[in-house]
């Protein structure tokens, strides 16, 4: 059996956070790996050298996997794992393979018979479930809720139905731009006693995780705008 293992590097969810977020375990290993599959070559290539400024990024080889990439250009680029040689998969921001396209190239390096060797690194999803207060035994991860108001109201009562049935926390995204528009619509769609919990900017200087029952989010002041942000339902 070949030794090519496929690592999965977290990258940092905020600025200038490396240091701070990941062992320097991750960073040994990096300076090892010579072919990448990356959400974005720009942000790789710059993460790299955040980790060690004397890796020498021009000797590395970088396939992109992003929402574009055709399934048919997957196995081009697990080649080197083919041929013996380890590789790394980065994502833009968080864990790789967790809400990301990178899941299906484990899926292959699984299929292959191929080590994976996932890394320690923050997690939003993981972090705001921590600091919500709500039940970490059972949760699931929606991603964007749709866009369209009618098919987003009835996605709402649909998770309001799994929170209340099941006792399952709902967490989900929203483009952050919209964040102050979402909270909103919360209020004014789901029972006031509901709770509702906003992680904003995790691990980041302006780190905010509030709980609070809709109701009192409606009076509240607060301002997401333009700020990466993960929400969490739950009920009392």
């Amino acid at each position: 059996m070949s030794d090519a293992k496929l690592y999965l590097f977290p990258v940092p969810l905020s600025a200038d956070t490396v240091q701070r977020v990941l062992p320097a375990y991750n960073t040994e290993i990096l300076r090892e790996i010579k072919y990448f599959i990356v959400e974005n070559v720009r942000s790789a290539r710059r993460f790299l050298k955040q980790c060690d400024k004397g890796i020498e990024i021009d000797s590395l080889t970088f396939f992109t996997l992003n929402e574009q990439t055709k399934r048919e250009e997957l196995p081009e680029m697990v080649k080197p794992l083919d041929e013996g040689k380890s590789m790394g998969v980065i994502s833009e921001a968080g864990c790789p393979a967790i809400a990301d396209p990178g899941a299906d190239v484990v899926a292959i390096a699984q299929r292959k018979g191929i080590e994976v060797v996932p890394l320690v690194g923050p997690s939003s999803i993981l972090m705001s479930l921590m600091g919500s207060g709500f039940n970490g035994q059972s949760f699931a991860f929606n991603g964007y809720l749709p866009i369209e108001k009618g098919a987003r109201g009835v996605k709402l009562k649909e998770l309001e139905r799994r929170i209340l049935r099941e006792r399952q926390t709902q967490i989900f995204i929203e483009t952050p731009y919209r964040n102050n528009k979402l909270i909103a619509e919360l209020c004014a769609t789901l029972p006031g006693n509901m709770l509702l919990c906003v992680a904003s900017d995790i691990t980041g200087e302006r780190q905010t995780i509030k709980t609070r029952k809709l109701s009192a989010w409606a009076k509240a002041k607060y301002d997401y705008d333009k700020i990466p942000t993960i929400f969490l339902l739950f009920s009392e």
